[in-house]
Order: C-alpha cells, then sequence, then structure tokens
C-alpha cells in the first residue's frame, strides 16, 4: 500500500488573454517570413498563417462571452 498522498498544488493562474495574444504575434511573424520568402512556398503556409491569426480572435470572443476575461481576484491587480 502506498503512503500517504500530497495535497494537490494550488491551480496556476494564467492570464489566457495574454497567451493567445502572444500566440497570434507568433503566427504574424510567421505571415511575413511567408510573405518574404514569396514562390519559394506552397500558398498553403501563407493561409495556415492567416488562419492562425484570424481564428484566435473567435476565441477569445467566446472567452469573453464567457465571462473568463477581465476577471481577477481580489488581491490582483
Amino acid at each position: 500500500m502506498p503512503g500517504p498522498l500530497k495535497q494537490a498544488p494550488p491551480p496556476l493562474r494564467v492570464d489566457t488573454a495574454r497567451v493567445v495574444l502572444a500566440g497570434i504575434g507568433l503566427w504574424v511573424v510567421a505571415l511575413v517570413v511567408v510573405l518574404l520568402l514569396g514562390d519559394r512556398l506552397d500558398r498553403v503556409w501563407t493561409w495556415t498563417c492567416v488562419v492562425g491569426i484570424v481564428l484566435p480572435f473567435g476565441g477569445l470572443a467566446i472567452m469573453r462571452w464567457q465571462g473568463q476575461l477581465g476577471r481577477r481576484g481580489a488581491g490582483e491587480r
């Protein structure tokens, strides 16, 4: 029989909006690189970058609708 179990740590508080915005920024950088490479790459990479930029805004809208954005604890700024 195993020994006593440790109590689980408290959940990590993450600002998901910042994480999503950072991801959008990375997709923008990737799009610039793809556009600079021009015809040396297949067009699918351009559209992949565009979708990677556009779709997260839908996710941010859903998070706002669900009340997950802008909600902070009493001791946070």
